[in-house]
């Protein structure tokens, strides 16, 4: 597949600091690719460098095959970029920021206002086209600025937290819009969402101090630990004796205990079954069982040294 983005060993600093650190990765025409890991990682910055807001110092991005820094008005043209911040102009309508930015890309009214309202439409603010930006919700806002960043039909979408202050209806308007450019679009986004990232993506990068520590899909990235389960079993009452006992058994990992309950990974739902053999006399009050998930994989414990 072609790439739409491309970057190579791009390397960014602030204040002498590394933010990012010589990044080399391709991202594929027509893909969702989010970007996770905790504050401090540079995902902002990177969304940042990759669509022109910020300069790298070394290394290059290409963007449609083309240079950033070279060709850069070229590049601003296939390139929406949502930013993680609130920045319509408050003293304007929601249409009149979004009229703004299509005419200064040089769409024609016509064009502009049509594509305005059909986006408008499919995110269901229509109502608020009028409103001053200053009289309106924050959620509504920022699918005002989703709309703004696809005016001018670019073919990359670069987004920082897209449904950031949205509810769950605005939510689903949202990504009911983005899923349907999937393919048309590439698009790269950073969620603070683990559970948005789990249902839309075909790709992940987790970033950590400025370097990509993991890639690929959640199935890839779970790899050796995906057949895991987590398992929750709370007790009337869990004895220090019990607890030692099931904490042995062969199949159990990683156990814990809060109060009455025992949590432990295993590989296979029939685990239970040994711990209800173990645990014949015990009076189990509840049962949780549930498969692996990107939290678990954002835990350094499974990120890094895996499941024991």
């Amino acid at each position: 597949m072609e790439a739409s983005i491309t970057l190579k060993k791009v390397g960014k600093l602030v204040n002498g600091k590394t933010i990012l650190a010589s990044l080399t990765f391709g991202v594929e025409r027509g893909s969702i690719v989010a970007i996770i890991g905790d504050n401090e990682a540079g995902k902002s910055m990177l969304l940042k460098v990759i669509s022109g807001i910020e300069h790298q110092e070394y290394g290059q991005v290409f963007i449609n095959g083309l240079d950033s820094k070279k060709r850069r008005i070229e590049v601003m043209s296939s390139i929406g970029f949502v930013p993680h911040e609130v920045d319509l102009d408050p003293w304007l309508t929601v249409e009149q920021n979004i009229q703004f930015i299509g005419l200064l890309y040089g769409i024609d009214t016509e064009t502009l206002n049509t594509r305005m309202v059909q986006l408008a439409r499919e995110l269901h603010i229509i109502p608020f086209l009028k409103s001053m930006v200053s009289d309106i919700s924050p959620g509504i806002i920022k699918k005002a600025m989703v709309i703004r960043s696809l005016i001018h039909d670019p073919n990359i979408l670069i987004m920082d937290d897209p449904t950031a202050f949205m509810d769950a209806e605005s939510y689903r308007h949202t990504w009911d819009l983005l899923l349907r450019l999937r393919g048309e679009k590439t698009i790269l986004y950073v969620s603070q969402s683990l559970q948005e990232v789990e249902e839309a993506h075909d790709r992940i990068l987790v970033l950590e101090d400025g370097r990509i520590m993991l890639d690929g899909s959640l199935d890839k990235l779970l790899g050796s630990t995906f057949e895991y389960h987590q398992f929750q079993i709370e007790f009337e009452e869990l004895s220090e004796e019990l607890y030692n006992e099931l904490s042995k058994l062969p199949k159990v990992k990683n156990v814990s205990r809060i109060g009455n309950s025992i949590h432990f990974y295993g590989k296979e739902r029939n685990v239970f079954f040994d711990v209800l053999n173990a645990a014949t006399n015990a009076i189990m009050k509840d049962i949780s069982v549930k498969k692996l998930g990107l939290q678990d994989l954002m835990d350094a414990k499974y990120a890094k040294d895996g499941i024991h």
